[in-house]
């Protein structure tokens, strides 16, 4: 029996999946931070906690594993490859490849071998595969090199929202009450102190705010997100001209819990519109699985497989990867 492993580590969690040569999951496994860029020492821990927490569910050594495929935040450049590599190396897989985590998501939510993925989650990055197999990634790299958006993005954004309300330089907006029982504070004036003298961040649970206002017709909340519709879109736009796909049929897939929760409404408007204007055959598919099948699949395809329809089936039809 062989065995395949995909690694999901982002921003706010690390996945791991092993399944056998029939697509059957046998071990998963589950930590946080899997960005290097963000605390080499703690994406280091948590994936190698991810990767082992699997191993052990499945009763397998890292020798029994065919191959395992990593995809990971903050692997945009060949200086993150460098750091990448070894790291992985150390956890002693014989057989493995590393590669940003757009590729895995955009592997786990379309069936060509092309296509465009938008991820945006803790932060957004996205890319692009043409039907030459020439790839092209737009982002992924903060604010001040061209980002926005993102839960960190957005939890600022609502937060700033509320101190301009609070100060007169904002109308008012159903986030202020909704951020305030969200922080434990009573008043805003004890918020804005606090937060100021102790250098606190709005936690990344803010962004479930903004939808919940947006769907109770929040000016403000809908402006937040329609800004991020917007820069996605031309984000979109970018990778399409780019790779010179204006003229194919393709998928443009949405990932990152910011586009794929139900409220999303507020943000795929845009995103479609310009993708029309610039591709008419091209269409929106939100992902449905969890990226880290995307990676199992490019484990399988590594290996020198051709993925059956069972392989698929199997796990498109685990829709709990958690370990509980």
């Amino acid at each position: 029996m062989k065995y395949y492993m995909g690694v999901d580590g982002g921003g706010s969690k690390t996945y791991t999946l092993i399944a056998d040569q029939s697509g059957k999951i046998v071990g998963k496994g589950q930590s946080g931070n899997g960005n290097h860029q963000t605390d080499y020492e703690e994406a280091k821990h948590n994936i190698r906690e991810s990767v082992e927490m699997a191993l052990n569910q499945a009763g397998l050594g890292q020798s029994d594993i065919s191959f395992a495929y990593f995809g990971l935040a903050g692997a945009d450049r060949e200086v993150d490859y460098q750091i990448l590599r070894p790291m992985i190396a150390e956890l002693g897989l014989p057989h493995h490849d590393v590669n940003c985590d757009t590729m895995i998501a955009l592997r786990a939510g379309t069936d060509r071998p092309y296509g465009i993925v938008l991820i945006c989650g803790t932060g957004t990055n996205s890319a692009g595969v043409n039907p030459r197999g020439d790839f092209y990634q737009c982002g992924g790299f903060s604010y001040e090199f061209g980002d926005f958006g993102g839960g960190e993005s957005l939890s600022v954004e609502a937060f700033r929202s509320v101190i301009r309300a609070w100060d007169g330089r904002e109308q008012p907006t159903l986030l202020t009450e909704m951020l305030l029982q969200e922080m434990g504070y009573d008043n805003m004036s004890t918020l804005f102190n606090d937060c100021l003298d102790e250098d606190k961040m709005p936690p990344l649970s803010t962004v479930k705010l903004i939808f919940q206002a947006a769907a109770q017709a929040d000016e403000v909340a809908i402006r937040i997100l329609r800004a991020q519709g917007v820069e996605l879109a031309k984000t979109a736009v970018a990778v399409i001209k780019r790779l010179g796909m204006e003229n194919e049929k393709f998928d443009v897939v949405l990932a990152g819990s910011v586009l794929t929760r139900g409220e999303a409404r507020f943000i795929h408007p845009y995103i479609e519109q310009a993708v029309k204007d610039c591709a008419p055959s091209a269409s929106l598919a939100k992902l449905q699985v969890e990226p880290v099948v995307g990676a199992v699949w490019m484990a399988f395809e590594a290996d020198g497989n051709e993925i059956s329809k069972e392989v698929y089936d199997q796990l498109r039809a685990v829709s709990d990867y958690s370990l509980v």
